[in-house]
């Protein structure tokens, strides 16, 4: 009889290796429009470039950003954007759907 493998859970951050791949894991996470799952992923990529050090540049203790960035927590819009810049990212709207006008 062949010995059950154990899995062990998916851990996106193993793969965010690149200021690119950060960008397009969020930017994938912001069109789902589900708060959750745009603040789960900053604290994926978060986790991905090291906790401790998204946390100094973004002026918050580790202990914070890991409550604000939990699937229980409800971070503040200020503090979605320190650590938006701290992962070296920016916000840029744009509109949601393509103009119809003549070029």
């Amino acid at each position: 009889m062949a010995k059950a493998r154990k899995s062990r859970p998916f851990d996106a951050a193993k793969y965010l290796d690149s200021d690119e791949a950060v960008c397009e894991y969020i930017s994938e996470a912001l069109l789902t429009c589900d708060v959750n799952m745009i603040t789960h992923a900053i604290g994926v990529a978060a986790k991905a470039r090291g906790m401790t050090q998204i946390a100094e540049h973004a002026g918050l203790s580790r202990e914070s950003l890991y409550k604000a960035l939990s699937g229980d927590g409800n971070p503040q819009f200020e503090t979605i954007f320190r650590v938006l810049t701290a992962l070296g990212l920016r916000l840029r709207a744009e509109p949601a759907t393509e103009s119809k006008q003549a070029a």
